[in-house]
């Protein structure tokens, strides 16, 4: 069954990726049932043009399976067993190539958008049936469209061979295709003033029925990000940005593409650009407590906001329903005041096969590593290596009894380790012993079940099912996160519910604000777009107001004294939050890159629980998982990109190949 499904779906991937390999060859490019000339008589056939350009984006919520980059499977926050089912675990254990980049060459399709989008540009005034607002939009989406392009291609690639507003034509001589790539600094203002420019036409929010399509908002919070990247210490004359790019320099003229000289007023740019989000209508999402929302924890005297009404406070919310609903469908996308850019997902949906136990359906074999279970703080906001007496961790003995908050259960025969965490912990993770209620199946021992993953288990190794013995979780953990409780793979009436996905979350855009003004040694006065000047410095008050409400959020207490009296003291604090707050959504791949932090977080072993042993004997000792997707993994530096395809290379020969790539 999963091999059958798993063709099908590469083959229609290998349709999708049948497109010429000339990144500037226009011949394929057309829509195949319009001529180009065609394209300019009528607005609707302009729009299905502009439209058919968006079509060949990646899909940003495919971070699980054959993703458009390494995404999940390429870091540290889990890893399957099916080895050859999934593209993008060859990347950790080196077998990318510039030759075979598998599913992750996006090179051909984003600059068939970006010459999209340049035939609208130099063409549009054809178009006589547009109206001024009309000619606004599509002008406004097609520069979105451009900018997305080139974002796609810098965070995966790097410095851009930026074309721009030049439709080439299929009978020029080779010659007129050399171009050099142009430093990461200038690719950064190219996309933010493409991005700009899009933001001046394209409206604040758009229908339900187009939910997905960007806002001015999407694309604020896209330079955002961007501007927060170039900040890093990767891209930003870091210890980094040397350890990897010191000799990457431009052929021809010996430029550094990335900067070796650090520039601290980058941070207060990006600073500016998350403010300019924050000064929007995005809020956090939250759901009001009810009559089973669980009290706040007692004794928290280092905050005395913490126990004030929601936003100042962690009062008056749910907070497991508030950060669980966001994902398993429950809030509808569109309704969603947290999602900055979010599109529907059917792949989230169907994503979620990867974690259900096997014995209802599912895969079962999505594996969380241990390393991220433990960065799961206790409900009062303490770590499990620094527990209170009245919230402790312990990992000897189980529960007996049901325990019931927020129409969560926790069922007896857990292992105590599993109690007294933090809501998130419970919205995002599958351990031996959770409950999987799949309310909307009616088959009796469908519904209501416990999953126990230990070799005596209903779902540990000796139940793998599904025709495939490596469907189980050899770390004892899988994702929920994506999981409603109604969702069923298997029984009478089984269904699972519509997800949505968060390309671009207010809790990113609060965390990264925080980031940027922690990184401040100085008052710098910036402006960003159209915005009057503002200065920014490493202001208390202000850094825990934005990060405070993420740690309300969940229902934890905000930021410990010790937490800000360093840079580095916060930033550690700031690397486990976005850890556990953004798990699984795509951006750990990106965030230990730029923090320059990868070779030490890929270097540790990969954790789980001992799950060759048997529930009450052995199960809950960490071990190193021992299977050749984690034990083969490694690091080098030409890892820190992924390479650009060599026919590309071949093709345009003054195209500079990504460092390390060029074997």
């Amino acid at each position: 069954m999963k091999k059958i499904i798993m063709a099908i779906i590469a083959a229609i991937g290998s349709i999708m990726m049948m497109t010429s390999c000339n990144y500037l060859d226009v011949s394929d490019y057309f829509e195949d049932t319009l001529n180009i000339d065609s394209v300019f008589y009528t607005k609707v056939n302009l729009e299905k043009y502009l439209w058919g350009a968006a079509a060949l984006f990646p899909d940003e919520s495919n971070i699980f399976r054959n993703s458009y980059y390494p995404a999940i499977l390429g870091s540290d926050e889990g890893f399957s067993m099916w080895e050859d089912d999934y593209a993008p675990q060859k990347f950790p254990i080196d077998e990318v190539t510039a030759d075979n980049l598998r599913s992750m060459n996006i090179w051909t399709p984003m600059y068939q958008i970006i010459r999209k989008a340049n035939t609208i540009f130099a063409r549009i005034d054809e178009c006589k049936e547009l109206t001024a607002q009309d000619k606004r939009e599509i002008t406004g989406y097609a520069h979105f469209m451009r900018g997305y392009a080139y974002y796609f291609l810098l965070l995966n690639y790097g410095p851009l061979l930026i074309a721009g507003d030049e439709v080439y034509e299929t009978s020029l001589a080779p010659e007129a295709y050399q171009k050099y790539r142009s430093p990461y600094d200038e690719s950064v203002e190219y996309i933010c003033n493409e991005l700009e420019t899009a933001a001046t036409y394209i409206p604040p929010v758009v229908p339900i029925n187009t939910f997905g399509r960007p806002t001015k908002g999407a694309a604020y919070g896209l330079i955002a990000r961007l501007r927060v990247y170039a900040a890093s210490p990767l891209y930003n004359g870091g210890q980094a940005a040397k350890t990897y790019f010191s000799n990457f320099v431009r052929q021809g003229d010996g430029v550094h593409y990335i900067s070796q000289t650090y520039d601290e007023k980058k941070w207060a740019v990006a600073a500016a650009a998350c403010k300019r989000v924050m000064d929007m209508n995005y809020t956090l999402h939250t759901v009001e407590a009810r009559d089973d929302t669980p009290k706040l924890p007692e004794g928290i005297v280092y905050d005395p906001d913490y126990y004030k009404p929601w936003p100042q406070g962690a009062g008056n919310i749910d907070p497991y329903r508030s950060y669980a609903e966001m994902f398993n469908g429950e809030t509808l996308g569109f309704k969603n005041t947290e999602f900055v850019f979010g599109k529907n997902s059917g792949e989230i949906s169907y994503a979620t096969l990867l974690s259900f136990p096997a014995q209802f359906g599912g895969w079962n074999g999505f594996c969380v590593p241990q390393k991220i279970i433990d960065n799961y703080k206790m409900i009062d906001g303490n770590d499990i290596n620094h527990s209170s007496a009245l919230y402790p961790y312990r990992e000897n003995g189980f529960t007996t009894t049901d325990q019931t908050f927020s129409g969560y259960i926790l069922k007896p025969n857990v292992n105590f380790m599993y109690t007294n965490r933090e809501a998130r912990f419970y919205a995002s993770i599958g351990f031996s012993g959770c409950l999987w209620p799949m309310n909307s199946t009616t088959e009796n021992g469908k519904f209501m079940q416990q999953a126990f993953y230990s070799v005596d288990g209903n779902s540990g190794s000796s139940a793998a099912t599904q025709g495939d013995k490596r469907n189980y979780p050899i770390t004892g953990y899988v994702l929920k996160k994506y999981i409603h409780p109604d969702d069923a793979w298997s029984g009478a009436n089984a269904a699972v519910l519509n997800k949505s996905f968060p390309i671009v979350r207010y809790a990113d855009i609060l965390l990264m604000y925080a980031e940027c003004l922690n990184n401040l040694t100085q008052s710098h006065t910036v402006s960003i777009g159209e915005n009057e000047p503002q200065t920014f410095s490493r202001d208390f008050e202000e850094i825990k107001k934005a990060f405070n409400q993420v740690r309300y959020r969940s229902g934890l207490p905000g930021l410990k004294p010790e937490e800000l009296n360093t840079p580095d003291a916060f930033f550690e604090a700031l690397k486990t939050e976005r850890m556990i707050e953004f798990l699984h959504e795509g951006l750990r791949y990106y965030d230990v890159r730029r923090w320059g932090i990868v070779k030490e977080e890929e270097a540790a072993p990969i954790m789980g629980m001992d799950t060759e042993k048997t529930e009450r004997s052995g199960y809950y000792n960490r071990v190193i998982c021992n299977y050749k997707t984690v034990r083969n993994r490694v690091f080098k530096d030409k890892m820190i990109l992924l390479p650009i395809d060599r026919q590309e290379i071949k093709r345009v020969p003054t195209l500079d190949q990504n460092p390390g790539w060029e074997n």
